[in-house]
This record gives structure tokens, C-alpha cells and sequence, in this order.
């Protein structure tokens, strides 16, 4: 298997948090790293770039089961329809459809150990990685 990246691969392009203080956490990483803060949810979420990948600080709401720390991930891919028959032809459950007015993922889905991920055609928002960013 070669390592070389290929155009069609999907790409690892967003990571969740759920967090007690996002705006704190967005300050630091912004402070921190440079990160570009691109989308603030009326609940204090706060949705931040680096060009390249984004990161979801998602407000933890005291009355959920939702624990603080890794939540999901995020996959930018070509096909969403190709990716979950694939997903489904591996045994897993088809990606289910995502209602919420958060324009940044269109599905969800959960690999077999039960770990939550999104699938986007469209991409996850914020700024857009370098020309030649997919080839480092």
C-alpha cells in the first residue's frame, strides 16, 4: 500500500470536543496555535480552524449523558453514497442522515467500537487548506 495521498481518499478534516468552558478553550487554542475562530453556536459552541482541519468545542449541556473530552470526528469525502455502502457492505449501520442547523456534516456513523464519526461532501466550514495542502 502506498503512502502517497490520493485525490479521492477521504480526509481526516474535523475533530469534537465537548467542552465546560468552549470559549476559554477557543482563546487558548487561538492564542496558542493560531487557530481561526469561523463559527460561534448561540449555546457558546465555537468552531475553529487551522486552514486545514477543524476543531468543534461543543458546549456541554449540565442535563446530557454527553461526557466532557473526544466526541467525534469528521471525514471530507467525494461520495457520501459510495462511503456508506461501503460502510454497510463491512457490516456496520448505514450512516444516518443529520438533522441540525449546523451546516458542517451531512451524516453520522460509528465504526464497530462504537466510536462516533461525520461524513461531509461539502466539507466542515472555516477556512480552506493551501493549494497542495492534500499532498504533505
Amino acid at each position: 500500500m502506498s503512502d502517497a495521498p490520493t485525490s479521492d481518499r477521504p480526509k481526516l478534516r474535523h475533530l469534537a470536543i465537548v467542552a465546560r468552558d468552549p470559549e476559554k478553550l477557543a482563546e487558548f487554542y487561538s492564542d496558542i496555535f493560531g487557530m481561526e475562530l469561523f463559527h460561534r453556536d448561540p449555546d457558546g459552541s465555537c468552531f475553529l480552524s487551522d486552514g486545514y482541519l477543524s476543531l468543534a468545542l461543543i458546549k456541554h449541556q449540565l442535563d446530557g449523558d454527553t461526557p466532557v473530552g473526544m466526541n467525534h470526528f469528521g471525514f471530507h469525502v467525494a461520495d457520501t453514497s459510495e462511503i456508506s455502502a461501503a460502510l454497510v457492505a463491512a457490516g456496520a449501520d448505514e450512516p444516518a442522515e443529520r438533522f441540525t442547523n449546523r451546516p458542517f456534516a451531512e451524516y453520522r456513523a460509528m465504526d464497530p467500537e462504537g466510536n462516533w464519526f461525520d461524513l461531509s461532501a461539502h466539507g466542515f466550514g472555516g477556512p480552506r487548506p493551501a493549494a497542495g495542502a492534500d499532498k504533505e
